[in-house]
């Protein structure tokens, strides 16, 4: 088995060869050398960082079989799918398999040829999984979103429990990947997979550079949706919205604006949510609007943007659902809307659910971090980082570094709001403590005679709407809640006591209170230039018709960001379409050529299969110096003798095992060939070393 070390040529041919990278992303190398040693791995690493590649790799290095622990069958068969493109034999088994799949992973295993095995958690519950694992050669576990295996987290998958279990009765090493596990949830994955065993831990940062981050406040949210929808017309898109309502009469909204799109919820029956799974992995430029049941399972790369109707539950979902844009690494934009309505919804789902009084604190903190987020008054990502531990920040992509919000001292606001909830018992919400506020003497407010408070009319300063945004901004700080036991009142905090006291000053946004800025719309960013737009557009066009012809997702034929790069490139020739990132050997050789005539207008290059196989490698040069020096020597130096050549084959043998003296060569090209050719190509191979 190889080692994994550093100086491991076999790492770097087939990061190169299979996956067409030329090198490793960062953090990458070291959780490849420490999987394919066999040590015990636990990585946490940003949504797109790379994961599957810290487990594939190790898998081709590795004698034996790797079997992959994924949640979701649309992930599995996509992965699956991915890798036969590359020459790489693996299977899953899952439900959704056809008896002919299953048969042909079955062979696979029995003849020693499979690398990678798929399966979903539910599976390691049938007894007769676990003996085929026992009999199979497994040699390593991998276990894709790792933190399904705590309780307490809202991905929890029960079967994940097996997993520890399995480790130890098949005695292999085994390496756990998730994008999204803070400390507590770190330590549940240790005691549950690696059973209290410290493994190696990689945390390779949080940040997702190439996404930009925004928030709003909402001001007639499905208008705001619809406008950033329309601005990135064509792109594939996720709307993550609170109810399954919503989801289909916002899918409608975009439908009826001439928008390709659909609904997605756990209420649908389970073939309608296959045919949207499938659509959206298949179609370009689809937008699906859905609650977070469309979550792990989409592993489409090529999402430019990824908006939320209403606020997430917490900031780690925050960070795992805008966590679906941009994962090939081009450009993508995330829209996150929020109102009060959103923050008492979110508070009255932790205080009314069934979890212990400490697990309800930490889901509270977990909240207020996300309402940091949307009411942070400078750089989003420093914020978002800062919570995961990350201090050294570099962003300008996020729409505070865009437009830097004003701000101004909220202090005398907040007492009068605060003053005003406690001198009416804490037993109401924003709406009648804005209308003491603002001195509207409604009936509501007469017959409870709050119209003689001192507070009654103090905040006619400000406006509904600019008091609406201190409320607002008030429980994103935690200075109050939403009381479930007196049906959603706002009480004080006791975060809130030195502001009202006068020993504490808080600082509000003052663009939250006026409605010309509540929607910051970030421009949008371009992913080529306007001259190379239509040059991409005919590239993804190509694409679009190998990828319906092979009946697979487009970006299983190449990711927008290897187009990107095409188009940025612009290889004029097999060689110099083998450098481009993601183009691998089998790609290349079944797809070169179609990308390469967009790329060339048209010109077709004439080139021997055989040749066209040895596309990016030295061997490729060395074929072409070889058929030039065979070609002046065809009829013999002097023009005169009867025609001798060699077969295609046997030139790329010559090119590929460079023979360096005249027995080694003689014994490839035989005693004719030799006399003709010998001296010629020997200073041919001389010359390349």
């Amino acid at each position: 088995m190889p080692d994994g070390s550093k100086h491991d040529p076999g790492a770097a041919t087939l990061l190169r060869d299979v996956f067409g990278f030329d090198a490793f992303r960062p953090g990458q190398q070291d959780i490849v050398e420490a999987v394919t040693r066999g040590d015990n791995v636990l990585a946490i690493m940003p949504t797109g960082g790379g994961k599957s590649l810290c487990f594939q790799l190790p898998a081709l290095l590795r004698d034996g079989v790797t079997v992959v622990i994924s949640p979701l069958i649309a992930l599995m068969r996509d992965q699956v799918r991915g890798l036969r493109e590359a020459g790489v034999v693996a299977g899953a088994l899952t439900s959704g398999n056809t008896p002919e799949e299953t048969d042909a992973v079955w062979d696979q295993l029995s003849d020693g040829t499979l690398k990678l095995l798929y399966l979903a958690p539910e599976r390691l519950a049938n007894t007769g999984t676990q003996r085929m694992l026992s009999q199979a050669g497994i040699s390593l576990i991998a276990v894709d979103e790792a933190h399904c295996v705590s309780q307490w987290g809202h991905d929890f998958r029960p079967d994940y429990l097996r997993i520890g279990e399995l480790r130890r009765s098949l005695g292999v090493p085994l390496a756990a990947f998730t994008a999204t596990a803070d400390a507590e949830t770190q330590e549940e994955i240790v005691q549950r997979l690696f059973e209290g065993e410290p493994p190696q831990r990689f945390l390779h940062g949080f940040d997702r550079p190439n996404l930009h981050l925004a928030f709003a406040p909402k001001d007639g949210p499905r208008a705001q949706i619809l406008r950033f929808a329309d601005a990135r017309r064509g792109q594939s898109g996720i709307v993550y919205c609170g109810t399954r309502a919503k989801t289909e009469s916002l899918a409608k909204a975009l439908s009826d604006e001439k928008h390709l799109a659909c609904h997605y919820h756990g209420g649908m029956e389970a073939d309608d949510r296959r045919i949207v799974e499938t659509r959206f992995q298949q179609e370009d430029g689809l937008i699906v609007v859905a609650t977070v049941a469309f979550g792990m399972g989409v592993d489409k790369p090529d999402i430019r943007w990824v908006a939320h109707a209403d606020l997430p539950k917490s900031i780690e979902a925050y960070y795992q659902e805008i966590g679906r844009a941009g994962r090939d690494g081009a450009p993508a934009e995330t829209l996150t809307l929020y109102g009060a309505d959103d923050i008492r919804l979110r508070r009255s789902q932790i205080d009314e659910g069934l979890a212990p009084p400490d697990r309800r604190a930490a889901d509270h903190g977990r909240l207020n971090a996300l309402l940091g987020l949307a009411e942070a008054q400078e750089c989003r990502r420093k914020t978002l980082l800062g919570y995961f531990g990350e201090h050294e920040v570099t962003c300008g992509l996020c729409d505070l570094c865009d437009s830097p919000p004003a701000v101004f001292d909220g202090t005398e606001a907040v007492r009068k709001a605060l003053s005003a909830a406690l001198r009416t018992g804490e037993s109401f919400g924003a709406g009648h403590l804005i209308d003491i506020l603002t001195g509207n003497a409604t009936d509501k407010v007469k017959a409870r005679q709050h119209d003689a408070l001192p507070t009654f009319g103090v905040g006619k300063d400000l406006n509904r709407l600019a008091w609406q945004g201190v409320f607002r901004q008030m429980m994103g700080h935690d200075l109050m809640r939403p009381d479930a036991e007196r049906h959603g009142a706002l009480v004080m905090t006791e975060a809130a006591r030195p502001i009202l006291r006068g020993e504490a000053q808080i600082t509000l946004r003052r663009d939250s209170l006026n409605r010309a800025a509540t929607d910051r719309r970030p421009a949008v960013r371009a992913m080529v230039s306007d001259e190379d737009a239509p040059l991409l557009s005919a590239l993804k066009a190509k694409r679009r018709a190998l990828a319906e012809a092979a009946r697979v997702p487009a970006y299983v034929i190449f990711p927008d960001r290897t187009l990107i790069e095409m188009v940025e490139a612009r290889p004029d020739s097999l060689d110099a379409m083998a450098r481009i990132s993601g183009v691998g050997a089998k790609k290349l050789e079944r797809y070169g050529a179609a990308f390469l005539s967009v790329l060339t207008s048209g010109a077709e290059q004439d080139m021997h299969p055989t040749r066209r196989k040895l596309a990016g490698q030295g061997a490729g040069n060395l074929y072409d110096q070889l058929l030039e020096a065979q070609a002046g020597l065809a009829r013999g130096a002097d023009g005169t003798e009867k025609p001798l050549s060699c077969s295609a084959g046997l030139l790329a043998k010559v090119a590929q095992t460079r023979p360096g003296d005249d027995a080694a060569l003689e014994r490839l090209l035989g005693d004719r060939r030799m006399e003709r050719f010998g001296t010629a190509f020997l200073d041919v191979l001389h010359g390349a070393d």
